[in-house]
């Protein structure tokens, strides 16, 4: 069902919601009654005056930590607090300063749990659609070419260079992987990166791989900032690519395009770009490399180095702009198992939320931080406080104080504060193996489980989780983040502060 609000009615709504938060003129208004500050605690000093900025948006950052669910939040900022030297249960991330904080609910229109294409088409499109599909509807099957054709949804990038916004992407997967492809692209089936697995058939009746979609954007004036990973989906062999013609080189059909258009591949190309240039950055063959893996001589920039050149970059537009910027590893760690991966992943991502906030006018700039879904990631046992989120559970004992040594679970063996409900590291011996510690230790898993990739190889994978995610705002309209919401309604939240007169399209999932 189409659920049409209109411009006046929307705007009375968020009136009489604002006002709420606020002391408003009227029947029964008054000034509040003096407070004496000391009686608040200082973790709701910043709350006690916060007032909503309702000026239209100039500039919109969302921030997507894939598969950063809440214990995941959790775990990061104990793991960042002990890195820093802290017990760690006190820290604080970045953008858990902001005023606003919703749930989102992430479920697709087929899938209880999500993946990152249908969650990431929902924050895009303002319409929840199957999972597996990137821009189009609910009512196309998942590789239905025909059904993609029929059903396409208008994404945020291709509204964004339509409205006279300047249009970023920056991510450390593969920049056709799901979550940024869902910017811009119109695919029924998500790892239809490159025309390897695209059936030939649907090649003939029009349906195009997301490589060839970015390559050949032509919304508005073209994305003007791309960074991230995936050379390979644009080359063929000749190229150590793995499109399907030898010869093929989208690179060169992208920097042939309209404009003033550089390819870069490093951290060095990067430091010394123009503002008056649009910009496509692969700085890797597949998805760039996990923080615990890089070389001290990478020539990959780093996420934070990436947010805030696309912010420099794209802050020369008068006009304003729609960055989107995925901290993409943070689910892989996850699905390989290893939580220090992923954890070191959620600290780099939050690095580059502090980046972007030294960067902008939060006036004027509407700054959004959630994720598309969660993982199965558990913090278990009765840990004593600063036990290493990375390390054995330790307790405490009968006078509250942190025992000699790990707790023994029931097998007479020592368990890990971190571990998974499936994956990998899926406990299949008997007896059960002692935990091992450290970044780069598989955690131990309740279900071995493996999945079937598109190439046909079995691969052991932990899963998404079917939590509920935090959505962080600050900046204009912020005040509308609150509550239990819709994934869906993250597009409405971004273009109703933009002050686009864009129609509710939601569509009711039965």
């Amino acid at each position: 069902m189409h659920t049409i609000v209109s411009c006046y009615s929307r705007f009375a709504t968020f009136a009489i919601f604002a006002c709420a938060l606020v002391a408003c003129e009227g029947p029964g208004a008054g000034e509040a009654p003096a407070r004496n500050p000391i009686a608040l605690h200082s973790s709701l000093q910043s709350r006690a005056n916060v007032v909503p900025n309702v000026t239209t948006a100039k500039n919109v950052i969302l921030f997507i930590g894939d598969g950063m669910g809440i214990t995941t939040v959790t775990a990061a900022r104990i793991f960042d607090g002990q890195s820093k030297g802290m017990s760690g249960e006190e820290n604080v991330l970045p953008f858990e300063t902001f005023p606003n904080l919703a749930l989102i609910k992430t479920y697709t229109a087929n899938q209880m749990v999500a993946d990152s294409a249908g969650s990431a088409t929902a924050m895009n499109t303002g319409v929840k659609t199957r999972a597996g599909v990137i821009g189009i509807g609910p009512e196309a099957d998942r590789r239905s070419c025909e059904g993609a054709l029929a059903h396409p949804l208008t994404t945020l990038g291709e509204l964004a260079e339509k409205m006279g916004k300047a249009t970023g992407i920056v991510t450390t997967a593969r920049i056709t992987h799901a979550t940024p492809a869902a910017v811009y692209a119109h695919a029924p089936e998500r790892y239809w990166e490159s025309d390897r697995f695209l059936p030939k058939a649907d090649w003939d009746m029009g349906c195009r791989d997301i490589a060839f979609q970015l390559a050949n954007f032509s919304s508005g004036d073209g994305i003007e900032v791309m960074f991230g990973g995936g050379r390979r989906e644009f080359y063929g062999a000749d190229k150590n690519g793995r499109r399907l013609a030898a010869d093929d080189d989208l690179i060169s059909v992208w920097v042939a395009g309209a404009g003033n258009r550089h390819y870069i591949t490093n951290a060095e190309e990067l430091s010394s770009l123009r503002p008056d240039e649009q910009v496509l950055g692969l700085f890797a063959s597949s998805h760039m490399t996990y923080v615990a893996e890089r070389e001290s001589d990478s020539s990959e920039p780093q996420l934070d180095e990436m947010t805030a050149k696309a912010i420099d970059l794209l802050a020369t537009h008068d006009d304003g702009y729609f960055l989107m910027v995925e901290g993409a590893r943070i689910d892989h760690g996850h699905h390989d198992g290893i939580a220090g991966y992923a954890l070191l992943e959620a600290q780099a991502f939050a690095n580059a939320v502090a980046a972007a906030l030294e960067k902008v006018d939060l006036s004027e700039t509407l700054v959004l931080v959630t994720a598309d879904h969660a993982h199965t990631l558990t913090i278990g046992g009765y840990t004593t406080r600063g036990n290493p989120i990375l390390g054995l559970v330790v307790g405490n004992d009968v006078h509250g104080r942190p025992d000699e040594g790990p707790f023994i679970a029931d097998d007479g063996l020592p368990y890990a504060v971190l571990s998974y409900a499936n994956g990998p590291g899926g406990v299949t011996e008997s007896p059960r193996p002692v935990p091992e510690t450290g970044i780069d230790v598989v955690q131990q898993a309740l279900v071995p489980l493996s999945y079937l990739k598109i190439d046909g190889h079995l691969e052991p994978e932990e899963s998404h989780g079917g939590q509920d995610v935090a959505l962080y705002a600050i900046g204009p309209w912020s005040h509308l983040v609150g509550g239990v919401l819709e994934q869906n309604a993250i597009f409405y939240i971004i273009t109703y502060a933009f002050g686009w007169d864009v129609e509710a399209g939601n569509r009711e999932i039965q």
